[in-house]
């Protein structure tokens, strides 16, 4: 992923009010590892129900702002598989909820997805494989596996935004 500046993101989102915009907290651009990053993804620290996901787009940074589901009466969060990195070893995934772009958000429409609560994918993606996965431990077969997730990884988080600007 390319670096971005905060006016960058600020100018991407898809389906938020420019006001909405304007408010978000934009985490320290200068911390993350552009080159190791399929997507930016963050929590607002000062609206903990609002996330952000900011990724390339045929080339052009494209924001969501999404909306987390709020923490059962029990306060446990059953582990569940996300739908992007697909892995199950990390801190768990959470479903997020996204109203639409244009005309069909503003009727109220919206799309949602289950994915790691701490947007850790990219990370996630390009662990090591285990031996159930690479088989014999080949270096390059290993390598494969990591192409692929880090490829499932882009293509469906690249879904999901495009299904958030998509018309109904």
């Amino acid at each position: 992923m390319n670096p971005l500046t905060e006016k960058q993101i600020r100018a991407s989102f898809v389906n938020a009010t420019r006001r909405e915009a304007a408010q978000a907290t934009v985490p320290d651009l200068a911390e993350p590892a552009w080159n190791r990053l399929d997507y930016l993804g963050w929590s607002d620290r000062k609206a903990p129900l609002s996330a952000y996901v900011v990724l390339e787009l045929d080339g052009t940074p494209t924001g969501v702002l999404l909306r987390a589901s709020a923490a059962p009466a029990s306060g446990r969060r059953r582990k569940a598989l996300c739908a992007w990195c697909r892995d199950l070893a990390s801190v768990g995934a959470m479903l997020y909820v996204a109203r639409r772009g244009g005309a069909s958000g503003r009727a109220g429409n919206t799309i949602g997805t289950l994915v790691c609560e701490d947007f850790s994918c990219s990370r996630n993606a390009r662990r090591p494989p285990t031996s159930a996965e690479s088989g014999s431990g080949i270096e390059a077969i290993a390598d494969q596996v990591v192409a692929e997730r880090i490829a499932g990884l882009r293509e469906r988080s690249t879904q999901f935004v495009r299904d958030v600007t998509a018309t109904l």
